[in-house]
């Protein structure tokens, strides 16, 4: 079995993988930096134990990460639990595509993972997006990833305008109870504004990237809001849930006879 970890700023995802490929579960608990090595590591159990899996099964670990203070306390969490050394996605790691980017290792190892993940499934030229903290948007031609837009997440900007506007309330992103962009209150105008403005947001950077480069044969959006926004876009798009877990699953399969070999030394 392979252990899949997406440490994300929000939320830290896992999943568990039979050697066929199969996600035998998926779960996920709140961002903390503050926890210590033990404390993640008790939480890791806790999801084994809810999905009624053996930790002691998983042969290998793979971990992206975007929270640099817990990458390490979490590889060691996973180390601890399974015996197995964690793969961590980074410089060097074979991902089958060629990165067009002035820093490469500033490039988001999540960004990667769902970039892998869309190049092995679906047909290109693609166009990814992730909504979460931030939304990104990447386009990539076939094996090559060519460039990305990133602005803030829904949730962040939502919370944002809730802290600076003393007459606006904390909302709750869902549908509207009238599916309008005609808000008939405070808290209808906000979500309105939230899920149609992020969907035409959307709906026009796809419509730039296709301008600069290609018309894509497939959009794929994964993320917490992903599913929510895509339905007020005007633009057709797949959404993908296991986006990140499938991609780091397929890097680990790309890099595990690098890895062990790495290990002997």
């Amino acid at each position: 079995m392979i252990l899949t970890i997406d440490v994300g700023n929000s939320v830290m995802t896992m999943g568990l993988y039979t050697p066929e490929g199969a996600l035998r579960f998926r779960g996920s608990i709140k961002t903390d930096k503050n926890k210590t090595q033990d404390q993640i590591a008790i939480d890791l159990l806790d999801i084994f134990h809810l999905y009624q899996a053996e930790i002691r099964s998983v042969t290998g670990a793979v971990i992206s990460s975007v929270v640099p203070p817990m990458t390490s306390a979490v590889a060691a969490a996973a180390r601890q639990l399974t015996g197995a050394e964690p793969m961590i996605v980074g410089p060097g790691m074979k991902t089958g595509m060629n990165i067009i980017a002035e820093t490469q290792n500033q490039l988001g190892s999540d960004i990667v993972a769902s970039a892998v993940a869309a190049l092995h499934r679906y047909p290109a030229p693609i166009i990814v997006i992730e909504i979460g903290t931030a939304t990104t948007i990447s386009y990539l031609s076939p094996n090559t990833f060519e460039g990305c837009v990133i602005f803030p997440g829904v949730r962040i900007a939502v919370e944002a305008l809730s802290g600076r506007a003393a007459a606006l309330p904390h909302i709750a992103l869902e549908e509207p109870a009238a599916p309008s962009i005609l808000g008939r209150s405070t808290i209808e105008a906000m979500r309105a504004g939230a899920l149609y403005g992020n969907a035409g947001m959307l709906d026009s950077i796809i419509q730039r990237m296709e301008e600069a480069a290609k018309p894509a044969a497939t959009v794929v959006m994964t993320g917490a809001q992903a599913e929510l926004i895509g339905r007020y876009c005007r633009r057709e798009i797949l959404y993908d849930k296991d986006l990140i877990l499938d991609g780091l699953y397929v890097l680990y399969q790309k890099n595990s006879g690098l890895h062990d070999r790495r290990k002997k030394k």
